[in-house]
């Protein structure tokens, strides 16, 4: 073959292989964090919302009119059942009292008179001294007597009672709030309100919990000694209330509106700490009686509502090139490679960053914690350099015990 020829054939040649298209690169490895999945006893707190209320608390209003004459009280004070809050104008009630005592004073000298005379007509009449008529007479005489003086009795109570309502008295022990009369002020019977006192120890917390939740709470009622520290609650600054409480009752029925139900706790206040209409936020205290499975809250991934963990785990691959009906032949490398695996999972109580998991993966198994959102199904992984995740170290351990918020909770109906 002349030079001529080859040159283009050399040429087309070199062509036809440069355009061969090159062998697509491998997928790097997504670098990931793993933690080892392990069962440890869960401790937590769900959390509602709730407000104090007084046991019992009542308006004070007089029983009668009169100009305040004395306040005998430091307002927003503990008083005692019993302890003189105010006084009224006196002197009207005072002279009821005592024309009624005149009164009856005056029906007690007709009365010695007409028996008097009745006692000397019964004497006439044995002798047949005097006229039927008139013994009768006598006798009528000396009934409306004894008639009168039971009714002026009963006025001198009467005024003596009004005399009493002159004075207001506590009713109960409690704290007395900032009084709305002042010294002079008329007060009218029945209608002006002079203060309101509530029962301060103890005192009741108020919440709701949605009827689902109700057997739950019932049990608790029931069982409420068996758990240490079952029911506390948080003041508005955040701060926990030194001691604990107990379901005082649950109420009767459930709102058709809202589906809610209204349960009520009793709390010792001997320091006074607790105050009507306080925010605060109940804790009731849960401990599952076995141990679960509790992984980092990050790590789950929704997907139209149902939730999804990768799992990491070694596959076998032959060397590429490989001719693969000769796995066993000296020329075939077996090699191991951390690939992720999605595992559907059932979860279970949120526990601040954490979760429990109720089914879906098994202890031992390798959960992918950081870097879910650059894989997925048989996606190649590698471990990179372990970050702590909250309260774990390396193996994934450590403290699980946390609060809930009710309102921030997963569906619990996708949970079971």
């Amino acid at each position: 073959m002349s030079r001529r020829t080859l040159i283009p054939v050399l040429i087309g040649t070199l062509g036809f292989f440069s355009c061969k298209p090159k062998p697509t690169p491998p997928t790097p490895p997504t670098p990931v964090n793993l933690m080892t999945a392990a069962v440890q006893r869960v401790y937590y707190y769900d959390k509602y919302p709730s407000t104090t209320v007084a046991l019992s608390q009542v308006n004070l209003n007089a029983q009668v009119t009169g100009y305040v004459t004395s306040i005998d009280f430091q307002e927003g004070t503990h008083v005692h059942k019993g302890q003189l809050l105010y006084k009224l104008d006196q002197r009207l009630y005072q002279a009821s009292v005592d024309q009624a005592r005149a009164n009856l004073r005056v029906d007690s000298g007709i009365l010695k008179q007409t028996q008097q005379d009745y006692d000397r007509y019964a004497y006439l009449k044995q002798h047949n001294a005097v006229a039927t008529q008139v013994v009768d007479h006598a006798e009528i005489a000396l009934q409306n007597a004894k008639d009168s003086i039971e009714a002026a009795q009963q006025l001198v109570k009467t005024a003596l009672t009004n005399l009493t309502y002159s004075n207001i008295y506590a009713p109960f022990d409690g704290t007395i709030g900032i009084s709305q009369v002042r010294l002079g002020n008329l007060v009218n019977a029945g209608t002006t309100i002079l203060n309101t006192i509530s029962t301060d120890n103890p005192m009741a917390v108020d919440f709701l919990v949605n009827e689902a939740q109700l057997p739950h709470i019932e049990e608790l009622q029931r069982n409420q000694q068996s758990i240490d520290s079952l029911f506390t609650i948080l003041l508005p600054d955040g701060t926990l209330y030194p001691h604990l409480g107990k379901i005082l009752f649950i109420d009767r029925a459930v709102d058709p509106q809202t589906g809610a139900i209204d349960v009520r706790l009793q709390f010792s206040n001997p320091q006074y700490i607790l105050r009507p209409g306080m925010s605060t936020v109940v804790r009731v205290h849960n401990q599952d009686p076995a141990p679960q499975i509790v992984v980092p809250s990050r790590a789950v991934v929704e997907q139209m509502g149902e939730y999804f963990l990768f799992v990491a785990k070694d596959t076998v691959y032959e060397r590429p090139g490989a001719d693969s009906s000769a796995k066993k032949s000296t020329d075939t490398v077996e090699t191991s490679k951390l690939r992720a695996f999605q595992k559907k999972v059932q979860l279970g109580q949120t526990i601040g960053p954490n979760v429990v998991v109720k089914s879906g993966i098994n202890v031992g198994d390798k959960i992918i914690v950081d870097g879910v959102q650059a894989i997925h199904e048989g996606s190649p992984i590698s471990t990179g350099p372990a970050r702590q995740a909250g309260n774990r170290d390396s193996t994934g351990r450590g403290s699980v015990a946390g609060d809930s918020t009710v309102g921030h909770r997963r569906d619990s109906t996708k949970h079971k």
